[in-house]
């Protein structure tokens, strides 16, 4: 591939998003500390945020490879004014989860594909999630069943796994929940003649 596409991002659920739509990709993590960055935007509203890590991320892989196209994504998760982070253990996956049972979240992303620095498309999106009101036993079954994964992702679960039964009410694309609205992109990779 002499002008890969390479997801600027270390998610194992975009790469298994882009693999299963058989995009042809490499993927490499963009380096970039998101946490420094939020720090430096300050508060601002979870599209920015998303939009601004999503365009840091790709500019920075497209830095180290300036012919390539790069894609850069980030998601985030608000509940009621508050934005969460991925949980660092099972403890705060948990305190996450006790959190957001019963209400609804958004999960907002934005995406950014650059290549030689230049922006050539953007998409911001969101879905909305409702989750159920579960006791405490299910919660811990859950968290055991689920493992390590549920580090993995800003919402602590997995839709595509059992994290499904934490829900009673979803609006919005399945892709999108996943962390990479995949129509749209697969347009704009069509159109700047990355895919057929």
């Amino acid at each position: 591939m002499p002008n890969p596409l390479i997801l600027a991002s270390a998610s194992s659920a975009r790469r298994r998003v882009l693999e299963g739509a058989r995009v042809p990709f490499i993927q490499e993590s963009s380096g970039v500390d998101e946490t420094a960055l939020k720090s430096e935007l300050g508060a601002c509203a979870p599209d920015m945020l998303a939009r601004r890590l999503a365009l840091a991320k790709s500019k920075a892989v497209s830095a180290r490879r300036p012919g390539a196209f790069v894609l850069g994504a980030d998601q985030v998760l608000e509940c009621e004014g508050r934005l969460f982070a991925k949980p660092r253990d099972k403890a705060e996956a948990r305190a996450q989860l006790v959190l957001l049972r019963g209400r609804a979240h958004r999960l907002v992303n934005g995406l950014a594909l650059v290549r030689a620095g230049r922006v050539l498309w953007r998409h911001d999106d969101e879905a909305r999630l409702w989750m159920r009101e579960f006791g405490d036993g299910f919660l811990d079954g859950y968290l055991a069943e689920a493992g390590p994964e549920v580090l993995e992702s800003v919402g602590a679960y997995r839709l595509e796994g059992a994290g499904a039964q934490l829900f009673a009410r979803i609006e919005g694309d399945f892709f999108s929940i996943l962390g990479l609205p995949l129509l749209p992109l697969l347009d704009a990779l069509r159109r700047e003649g990355i895919l057929a």
